[in-house]
């Protein structure tokens, strides 16, 4: 995945329909993995509207898949990646997901924060099918666009160190300098 360009809902649910029969599993971190017996509790469509640090306005959507895992491990259970599409058509008959919508996973439990991750790449492993997930990322979209973000009329930029400015002497038509106090000024 290029964190510039994360995964499509629309290309998500085509590598999941590729692969009905095998378990679904999510891994958040390395040798990490959601409990097998997690629940699909909700998904998400959020519209974004923005205006970056250049003065420009962004939106784009999200399609945000939350995960749950129970209490207790449920260890005779395992969901499916069919079971996980019978979810989203369930949903999509209620809520039409954007094909082109961010797809984001949102996960947490007692060892690790609640946070927002981008699925990666899928394996094949034996009867699972596994979705490598990876943090969300802040970005200055001034930058990706080759520019800066303009803050004043000098042109100084929030995202770059700031030029040294030159310091001026004050000087007056006879030469001398101003001074304070000097009555110069």
């Amino acid at each position: 995945m290029n964190q510039l360009n994360p995964m499509t809902w629309q290309a998500f649910k085509g590598t999941l329909e590729q692969n009905p029969d095998l378990h679904l599993q999510f891994q958040y971190e390395a040798g990490k993995f959601v409990d097998r017996s997690f629940h699909i509790t909700e998904i998400k469509q959020a519209p974004i509207v923005s205006v970056d640090c250049g003065g420009v306005m962004n939106s784009w959507t999200e399609v945000i898949v939350q995960l749950w895992e129970p209490p207790v491990s449920e260890t005779d259970r395992s969901m499916l990646v069919s079971k996980a599409l019978k979810i989203v058509n369930l949903v999509e008959k209620s809520l039409p997901l954007n094909p082109n919508a961010v797809v984001k996973i949102e996960f947490g439990n007692s060892k690790f924060d609640t946070r927002q991750m981008y699925p990666a790449e899928f394996l094949r492993e034996g009867d699972s099918f596994i979705v490598n997930l990876v943090p969300d990322f802040t970005q200055c979209k001034a930058l990706t666009r080759d520019q800066s973000c303009v803050t004043g009329a000098a042109g100084a930029s929030c995202c770059r160190p700031a030029p040294e400015k030159e310091e001026l002497e004050l000087v007056s038509a006879d030469g001398a300098a101003c001074k304070p106090g000097s009555g110069c000024c």
